[in-house]
Protein backbone atom coordinates (compact mmCIF):
# COMPACT_ATOMS: atom_id res chain seq x y z
CA UNK A 1 0.00 0.00 0.00
CA UNK A 2 1.88 3.23 -1.02
CA UNK A 3 1.69 6.60 1.10
CA UNK A 4 -0.87 8.34 -1.48
CA UNK A 5 -3.65 5.51 -0.42
CA UNK A 6 -3.02 4.76 3.38
CA UNK A 7 -5.28 6.57 5.18
CA UNK A 8 -3.59 9.60 6.99
CA UNK A 9 -3.03 8.14 10.89
CA UNK A 10 -0.43 5.84 9.09
CA UNK A 11 1.36 8.73 8.45
CA UNK A 12 0.09 10.23 11.45
CA UNK A 13 2.42 7.98 13.71
CA UNK A 14 5.66 9.22 11.55
CA UNK A 15 5.00 12.50 12.33
CA UNK A 16 5.60 12.34 16.01
CA UNK A 17 9.01 11.29 15.41
CA UNK A 18 11.80 13.33 16.78
CA UNK A 19 11.81 16.27 14.11
CA UNK A 20 10.16 20.00 13.55
CA UNK A 21 6.55 18.94 13.44
CA UNK A 22 6.78 17.53 16.76
CA UNK A 23 8.07 20.50 18.50
CA UNK A 24 5.52 22.85 16.62
CA UNK A 25 2.85 20.58 17.28
CA UNK A 26 3.68 20.60 21.68
CA UNK A 27 4.56 23.95 21.35
CA UNK A 28 1.12 25.02 19.74
CA UNK A 29 -1.13 22.62 21.90
CA UNK A 30 0.39 25.00 24.97
CA UNK A 31 -0.19 28.04 22.87
CA UNK A 32 -3.75 27.09 22.06
CA UNK A 33 -4.48 25.62 25.21
CA UNK A 34 -3.93 29.46 26.94
CA UNK A 35 -5.69 30.98 24.00
CA UNK A 36 -9.02 29.11 24.68
CA UNK A 37 -8.30 30.22 28.57
CA UNK A 38 -8.54 33.24 27.33
CA UNK A 39 -11.70 33.27 25.19
CA UNK A 40 -13.28 32.15 28.34
CA UNK A 41 -11.76 34.41 30.70
CA UNK A 42 -12.78 37.36 28.41
CA UNK A 43 -16.37 36.39 27.99
CA UNK A 44 -16.89 36.01 31.36
CA UNK A 45 -15.42 39.84 31.89
CA UNK A 46 -17.71 40.75 29.28
CA UNK A 47 -21.03 39.14 30.54
CA UNK A 48 -20.27 41.53 34.20
CA UNK A 49 -19.77 44.63 31.58
CA UNK A 50 -22.73 44.97 30.05
CA UNK A 51 -25.44 42.85 28.80
CA UNK A 52 -26.37 44.32 26.13
CA UNK A 53 -25.92 41.50 23.31
CA UNK A 54 -25.43 43.97 20.51
CA UNK A 55 -22.30 45.12 22.19
CA UNK A 56 -21.10 41.09 22.61
CA UNK A 57 -21.48 41.08 18.74
CA UNK A 58 -19.61 44.49 18.24
CA UNK A 59 -16.66 42.64 19.70
CA UNK A 60 -16.40 40.74 17.28
CA UNK A 61 -17.00 42.12 14.84
CA UNK A 62 -13.66 45.03 15.60
CA UNK A 63 -11.65 41.75 15.08
CA UNK A 64 -13.19 40.39 12.21
CA UNK A 65 -12.39 43.98 10.27
CA UNK A 66 -8.62 43.65 10.60
CA UNK A 67 -8.78 40.07 9.57
CA UNK A 68 -11.00 40.64 6.56
CA UNK A 69 -8.84 43.74 5.06
CA UNK A 70 -5.63 42.59 5.90
CA UNK A 71 -5.04 38.86 5.65
CA UNK A 72 -4.50 38.86 1.84
CA UNK A 73 -1.61 40.90 2.66
CA UNK A 74 -0.38 38.51 5.44
CA UNK A 75 -0.48 36.00 2.81
CA UNK A 76 1.75 38.06 0.58
CA UNK A 77 4.05 38.96 3.57
CA UNK A 78 3.91 34.62 4.10
CA UNK A 79 5.41 34.10 0.99
CA UNK A 80 7.91 36.99 0.46
CA UNK A 81 9.09 36.42 4.35
CA UNK A 82 10.12 34.54 6.80
CA UNK A 83 7.19 32.38 8.16
CA UNK A 84 8.84 32.00 11.53
CA UNK A 85 10.23 35.66 12.05
CA UNK A 86 6.18 36.72 11.20
CA UNK A 87 4.73 34.36 13.67
CA UNK A 88 7.40 35.14 16.52
CA UNK A 89 6.48 38.62 15.64
CA UNK A 90 2.97 38.20 15.92
CA UNK A 91 3.43 35.96 19.21
CA UNK A 92 4.89 38.53 20.90
CA UNK A 93 1.75 40.90 19.65
CA UNK A 94 -0.57 38.82 21.77
CA UNK A 95 1.79 38.58 24.87
CA UNK A 96 0.98 42.28 25.18
CA UNK A 97 -2.21 42.49 24.86
CA UNK A 98 -3.10 39.36 26.94
CA UNK A 99 -1.20 41.37 29.49
CA UNK A 100 -2.43 44.54 29.27
CA UNK A 101 -6.01 42.70 29.48
CA UNK A 102 -5.13 40.87 32.34
CA UNK A 103 -3.73 44.15 34.20
CA UNK A 104 -7.01 46.24 33.11
CA UNK A 105 -8.50 43.35 34.97
CA UNK A 106 -6.81 43.39 37.65
CA UNK A 107 -6.79 46.85 38.56
CA UNK A 108 -10.95 47.00 38.35
CA UNK A 109 -10.13 49.56 35.56
CA UNK A 110 -11.06 47.64 32.32
CA UNK A 111 -14.15 48.61 29.95
CA UNK A 112 -15.79 47.14 27.13
CA UNK A 113 -14.20 49.73 24.52
CA UNK A 114 -10.49 48.80 26.02
CA UNK A 115 -11.92 44.56 24.80
CA UNK A 116 -12.87 46.33 21.20
CA UNK A 117 -9.63 48.16 20.68
CA UNK A 118 -7.55 44.85 22.05
CA UNK A 119 -10.14 43.01 20.05
CA UNK A 120 -9.00 44.77 16.60
CA UNK A 121 -5.27 44.76 17.49
CA UNK A 122 -5.74 40.67 18.16
CA UNK A 123 -7.47 40.95 14.38
CA UNK A 124 -4.64 42.38 12.86
CA UNK A 125 -2.18 39.66 14.46
CA UNK A 126 -4.15 36.96 13.38
CA UNK A 127 -4.49 38.53 9.63
CA UNK A 128 -0.51 37.82 9.46
CA UNK A 129 -1.03 34.54 11.81
CA UNK A 130 -2.78 32.44 10.32
CA UNK A 131 -1.99 32.13 6.61
CA UNK A 132 2.33 32.35 7.67
CA UNK A 133 1.06 29.38 10.07
CA UNK A 134 -1.30 27.50 7.76
CA UNK A 135 1.49 27.76 5.19
CA UNK A 136 4.54 26.90 7.72
CA UNK A 137 2.64 23.05 8.62
CA UNK A 138 2.52 21.92 5.35
CA UNK A 139 6.78 23.01 4.69
CA UNK A 140 7.46 20.60 8.11
CA UNK A 141 6.19 17.17 6.74
CA UNK A 142 6.97 15.68 3.52
CA UNK A 143 4.31 16.30 0.87
CA UNK A 144 2.26 12.62 1.34
CA UNK A 145 2.17 13.88 5.27
CA UNK A 146 0.67 17.26 4.81
CA UNK A 147 -3.28 15.52 5.45
CA UNK A 148 -1.90 13.87 8.70
CA UNK A 149 -0.01 16.92 9.67
CA UNK A 150 -3.36 19.55 8.94
CA UNK A 151 -5.64 16.67 10.91
CA UNK A 152 -3.17 16.65 13.91
CA UNK A 153 -2.85 20.45 14.08
CA UNK A 154 -6.83 20.70 13.96
CA UNK A 155 -7.15 17.66 16.52
CA UNK A 156 -4.24 19.87 18.92
CA UNK A 157 -6.64 23.07 18.21
CA UNK A 158 -9.86 21.03 19.34
CA UNK A 159 -8.49 19.25 22.38
CA UNK A 160 -7.09 22.64 23.75
CA UNK A 161 -10.73 24.00 23.43
CA UNK A 162 -11.50 21.48 25.84
CA UNK A 163 -8.66 21.47 28.01
CA UNK A 164 -8.56 25.57 28.11
CA UNK A 165 -12.07 26.65 29.34
CA UNK A 166 -11.96 24.53 32.15
CA UNK A 167 -8.67 25.35 33.40
CA UNK A 168 -9.70 28.92 32.61
CA UNK A 169 -12.93 28.36 35.26
CA UNK A 170 -10.26 26.64 38.12
CA UNK A 171 -8.12 30.10 37.22
CA UNK A 172 -10.70 32.46 37.68
CA UNK A 173 -12.54 30.96 40.89
CA UNK A 174 -9.07 30.55 42.26
CA UNK A 175 -7.51 33.73 41.46
CA UNK A 176 -9.68 36.02 39.76
CA UNK A 177 -10.36 36.35 35.63
CA UNK A 178 -6.91 38.03 35.45
CA UNK A 179 -5.34 35.37 36.12
CA UNK A 180 -6.65 33.45 32.69
CA UNK A 181 -4.85 36.54 31.00
CA UNK A 182 -1.64 36.08 32.31
CA UNK A 183 -1.03 32.40 31.47
CA UNK A 184 -2.23 32.86 28.41
CA UNK A 185 0.51 35.30 28.03
CA UNK A 186 2.70 32.54 29.56
CA UNK A 187 1.71 29.84 26.96
CA UNK A 188 3.01 31.99 24.05
CA UNK A 189 6.66 31.16 25.24
CA UNK A 190 6.37 27.57 24.33
CA UNK A 191 5.16 28.35 20.90
CA UNK A 192 8.21 30.88 20.10
CA UNK A 193 10.41 28.78 21.88
CA UNK A 194 9.12 25.50 19.11
CA UNK A 195 9.22 28.08 16.25
CA UNK A 196 12.95 29.68 17.25
CA UNK A 197 14.04 25.93 16.83
CA UNK A 198 12.82 25.40 13.29
CA UNK A 199 14.89 24.91 10.21
CA UNK A 200 15.02 27.52 8.52
CA UNK A 201 13.05 27.88 4.39
CA UNK A 202 14.82 25.83 2.19
CA UNK A 203 15.68 28.39 -0.94
CA UNK A 204 13.61 27.56 -3.99
CA UNK A 205 14.86 28.02 -8.07
CA UNK A 206 15.12 31.28 -9.18
CA UNK A 207 11.17 31.07 -10.73
CA UNK A 208 10.31 29.98 -7.46
CA UNK A 209 11.52 32.87 -5.63
CA UNK A 210 10.08 35.42 -8.22
CA UNK A 211 7.02 33.92 -7.66
CA UNK A 212 7.00 34.23 -4.32
CA UNK A 213 7.70 38.17 -4.56
CA UNK A 214 4.96 38.33 -7.10
CA UNK A 215 1.49 40.37 -6.37
CA UNK A 216 -1.41 39.84 -3.64
CA UNK A 217 -3.82 38.61 -6.72
CA UNK A 218 -1.37 36.19 -7.90
CA UNK A 219 -3.10 33.80 -5.08
CA UNK A 220 -6.10 34.52 -6.23
CA UNK A 221 -5.54 33.95 -9.64
CA UNK A 222 -4.19 30.72 -9.23
CA UNK A 223 -7.26 29.67 -6.66
CA UNK A 224 -9.67 31.00 -9.77
CA UNK A 225 -7.27 28.56 -12.19
CA UNK A 226 -8.12 25.31 -10.29
CA UNK A 227 -11.55 24.51 -10.06
CA UNK A 228 -11.27 22.59 -7.09
CA UNK A 229 -9.91 24.67 -4.84
CA UNK A 230 -12.79 26.82 -5.81
CA UNK A 231 -15.04 23.93 -5.09
CA UNK A 232 -13.21 23.60 -1.55
CA UNK A 233 -13.28 27.39 -0.52
CA UNK A 234 -16.81 27.56 -1.39
CA UNK A 235 -17.94 24.68 0.70
CA UNK A 236 -16.28 26.37 3.38
CA UNK A 237 -17.60 29.94 3.03
CA UNK A 238 -21.61 28.18 2.27
CA UNK A 239 -20.43 26.24 6.23
CA UNK A 240 -19.25 29.87 7.67
CA UNK A 241 -22.82 31.30 5.90
CA UNK A 242 -25.17 29.06 7.31
CA UNK A 243 -24.12 26.56 9.91
CA UNK A 244 -21.74 28.56 12.05
CA UNK A 245 -23.28 31.26 13.60
CA UNK A 246 -26.03 28.98 14.61
CA UNK A 247 -23.16 27.79 17.18
CA UNK A 248 -21.63 30.92 17.13
CA UNK A 249 -24.09 33.42 18.00
CA UNK A 250 -27.52 32.00 18.37
CA UNK A 251 -26.70 29.11 20.44
CA UNK A 252 -27.42 31.27 23.93
CA UNK A 253 -30.75 32.32 22.24
CA UNK A 254 -31.44 28.74 21.00
CA UNK A 255 -30.89 27.06 24.56
CA UNK A 256 -32.72 29.75 26.15
CA UNK A 257 -35.86 30.85 23.82
CA UNK A 258 -36.16 27.16 22.53
CA UNK A 259 -35.36 24.54 24.41
CA UNK A 260 -36.04 26.69 27.95
CA UNK A 261 -33.07 25.70 29.62
CA UNK A 262 -30.29 27.54 31.56
CA UNK A 263 -26.83 27.99 31.05
CA UNK A 264 -25.62 24.96 32.41
CA UNK A 265 -27.10 22.67 29.52
CA UNK A 266 -25.47 25.67 27.37
CA UNK A 267 -22.06 24.38 28.68
CA UNK A 268 -22.82 20.41 28.14
CA UNK A 269 -24.23 21.02 24.72
CA UNK A 270 -21.03 23.58 23.89
CA UNK A 271 -18.82 20.63 25.46
CA UNK A 272 -20.12 17.88 22.99
CA UNK A 273 -19.68 19.99 19.96
CA UNK A 274 -15.92 20.15 21.50
CA UNK A 275 -15.89 17.21 21.43
CA UNK A 276 -17.52 16.40 18.35
CA UNK A 277 -15.14 18.50 16.36
CA UNK A 278 -12.17 16.69 18.46
CA UNK A 279 -13.31 13.15 17.13
CA UNK A 280 -14.21 14.72 13.64
CA UNK A 281 -10.06 15.69 13.55
CA UNK A 282 -9.17 12.51 14.42
CA UNK A 283 -11.50 10.83 12.53
CA UNK A 284 -10.26 12.30 9.51
CA UNK A 285 -6.83 10.04 10.13
CA UNK A 286 -8.77 7.00 9.43
CA UNK A 287 -10.12 8.33 5.61
CA UNK A 288 -7.97 7.12 2.46
CA UNK A 289 -7.52 9.45 -0.94
CA UNK A 290 -9.93 7.25 -2.89
CA UNK A 291 -12.73 7.77 -0.03
CA UNK A 292 -12.34 11.62 -0.03
CA UNK A 293 -15.79 12.31 -1.53
CA UNK A 294 -17.97 9.39 -0.66
CA UNK A 295 -16.85 10.84 3.00
CA UNK A 296 -17.45 14.69 2.25
CA UNK A 297 -20.43 13.80 1.08
CA UNK A 298 -21.79 11.80 3.99
CA UNK A 299 -20.38 14.75 6.23
CA UNK A 300 -22.86 17.43 4.42
CA UNK A 301 -25.26 15.45 4.45
CA UNK A 302 -24.97 14.87 8.33
CA UNK A 303 -24.37 18.43 9.03
CA UNK A 304 -27.35 19.87 6.47
CA UNK A 305 -29.55 16.89 8.54
CA UNK A 306 -28.65 17.53 11.94
CA UNK A 307 -29.43 21.33 11.67
CA UNK A 308 -32.84 20.55 10.58
CA UNK A 309 -33.13 18.61 13.36
CA UNK A 310 -32.23 21.06 15.87
CA UNK A 311 -34.73 23.38 14.09
CA UNK A 312 -37.26 20.93 14.98
CA UNK A 313 -35.82 19.97 18.12
CA UNK A 314 -37.67 20.66 21.74
CA UNK A 315 -35.66 17.62 23.41
CA UNK A 316 -31.93 18.10 25.20
CA UNK A 317 -30.81 14.85 24.32
CA UNK A 318 -31.77 15.28 20.59
CA UNK A 319 -30.19 18.47 20.25
CA UNK A 320 -27.34 17.49 21.62
CA UNK A 321 -26.94 14.36 19.60
CA UNK A 322 -27.28 16.94 16.23
CA UNK A 323 -24.87 19.43 17.62
CA UNK A 324 -22.14 16.31 18.06
CA UNK A 325 -23.01 15.26 14.62
CA UNK A 326 -22.72 18.54 13.25
CA UNK A 327 -19.64 19.30 15.11
CA UNK A 328 -18.38 16.27 13.64
CA UNK A 329 -19.07 16.28 10.10
CA UNK A 330 -18.24 20.07 10.38
CA UNK A 331 -14.50 19.35 11.49
CA UNK A 332 -13.62 16.50 9.02
CA UNK A 333 -15.04 18.08 6.01
CA UNK A 334 -12.96 21.48 6.91
CA UNK A 335 -9.79 19.12 7.41
CA UNK A 336 -10.48 17.62 4.06
CA UNK A 337 -10.97 20.81 1.98
CA UNK A 338 -8.03 22.54 4.01
CA UNK A 339 -5.97 19.67 2.78
CA UNK A 340 -7.06 18.81 -0.86
CA UNK A 341 -6.33 22.83 -1.10
CA UNK A 342 -2.62 22.41 1.02
CA UNK A 343 -1.81 19.34 -1.53
CA UNK A 344 -2.50 21.60 -4.50
CA UNK A 345 -0.83 24.69 -3.76
CA UNK A 346 2.78 25.40 -5.29
CA UNK A 347 4.90 26.24 -2.21
CA UNK A 348 5.67 30.14 -3.39
CA UNK A 349 2.11 30.76 -3.57
CA UNK A 350 1.22 28.86 -0.58
CA UNK A 351 0.94 31.80 2.13
CA UNK A 352 -1.74 33.77 -0.28
CA UNK A 353 -3.47 30.66 -1.43
CA UNK A 354 -4.00 30.04 2.45
CA UNK A 355 -5.10 33.41 2.97
CA UNK A 356 -7.67 32.96 0.58
CA UNK A 357 -9.01 29.59 2.02
CA UNK A 358 -8.77 31.77 5.49
CA UNK A 359 -11.11 34.42 3.68
CA UNK A 360 -13.24 32.14 3.49
CA UNK A 361 -14.02 30.83 6.97
CA UNK A 362 -12.55 34.03 9.43
CA UNK A 363 -13.11 36.63 7.17
CA UNK A 364 -16.82 36.02 6.39
CA UNK A 365 -17.62 35.29 10.12
CA UNK A 366 -18.04 38.53 11.11
CA UNK A 367 -20.44 39.14 7.90
CA UNK A 368 -22.22 35.62 8.34
CA UNK A 369 -22.94 36.45 12.38
CA UNK A 370 -25.48 39.03 10.90
CA UNK A 371 -27.30 36.45 8.17
CA UNK A 372 -28.97 33.44 9.76
CA UNK A 373 -29.31 35.50 13.07
CA UNK A 374 -31.17 38.27 10.81
CA UNK A 375 -33.38 36.09 9.60
CA UNK A 376 -34.35 34.73 12.70
CA UNK A 377 -35.47 38.05 13.88
CA UNK A 378 -37.59 37.90 11.12
CA UNK A 379 -39.19 34.78 10.61
CA UNK A 380 -38.39 33.07 13.66
CA UNK A 381 -35.44 30.70 14.85
CA UNK A 382 -36.52 27.35 13.68
CA UNK A 383 -38.07 28.78 10.53
CA UNK A 384 -33.89 30.22 10.29
CA UNK A 385 -32.57 27.07 11.00
CA UNK A 386 -34.33 25.00 8.49
CA UNK A 387 -33.89 27.82 5.69
CA UNK A 388 -29.92 27.41 6.31
CA UNK A 389 -30.25 23.70 6.56
CA UNK A 390 -31.78 23.53 2.91
CA UNK A 391 -30.11 25.62 1.57
CA UNK A 392 -26.28 24.35 3.00
CA UNK A 393 -27.35 20.85 2.10
CA UNK A 394 -28.33 21.67 -1.79
CA UNK A 395 -25.22 23.80 -2.07
CA UNK A 396 -23.04 21.64 -0.79
CA UNK A 397 -24.59 19.05 -3.23
CA UNK A 398 -23.92 21.31 -6.18
CA UNK A 399 -20.13 21.96 -4.74
CA UNK A 400 -19.18 18.34 -4.47
CA UNK A 401 -21.01 17.02 -7.43
CA UNK A 402 -18.89 19.57 -9.29
CA UNK A 403 -15.56 18.62 -7.98
CA UNK A 404 -16.17 14.74 -8.45
CA UNK A 405 -13.71 12.50 -8.13
CA UNK A 406 -10.64 14.92 -8.75
CA UNK A 407 -10.90 15.40 -4.77
CA UNK A 408 -9.31 11.89 -4.56
CA UNK A 409 -7.13 12.39 -7.40
CA UNK A 410 -3.18 13.66 -6.27
CA UNK A 411 -2.62 16.86 -7.98
CA UNK A 412 -1.56 17.15 -11.68
CA UNK A 413 1.62 18.67 -11.14
CA UNK A 414 3.38 17.41 -8.45
CA UNK A 415 4.38 20.36 -5.69
CA UNK A 416 7.76 20.83 -5.11
CA UNK A 417 8.57 18.58 -2.04
CA UNK A 418 10.55 20.70 0.71
CA UNK A 419 13.58 19.57 2.17
CA UNK A 420 12.69 18.45 5.49
CA UNK A 421 15.25 18.56 8.32
CA UNK A 422 15.08 15.74 11.22
CA UNK A 423 16.52 17.48 14.09
CA UNK A 424 16.64 15.91 17.53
Amino acid sequence: MSAETKPAWHNALALLRPGPFRRYIIGSLISDTGTWMQVMAQAWVLSSLTSKAILLGMVNFAAGIPTIALTMIGGSVADRFDKRKILIATQIGQIVLALVLGWLVMTGSIHIWHVMITAALLGVCIAFEMPAISALVPELVKHEEIGAAIAMDRSVFHGSRLIGPSLAGLFVSWWGAASAFFANAVSFIALIVAILSLPPRQRGTTEEEEQRRSGIMDGFRYVKSDRIMVAMITLIALTTVFVFPVISVMLPLYVRNILHLGPDRMGYLMAVSGTGSLAGSLGFLTIARDNRLKFMTGNAIAVASALFCMSRSNSFLLTALSMGLLAIGLSMNFALANTIVQERAPTPLRGRISAVFGMSFFGLMPIAGLGVPGLADLIGMRTALGVAAVIFGIGSFIVLNAAGRKVCERPATPVPEPEVAVLP
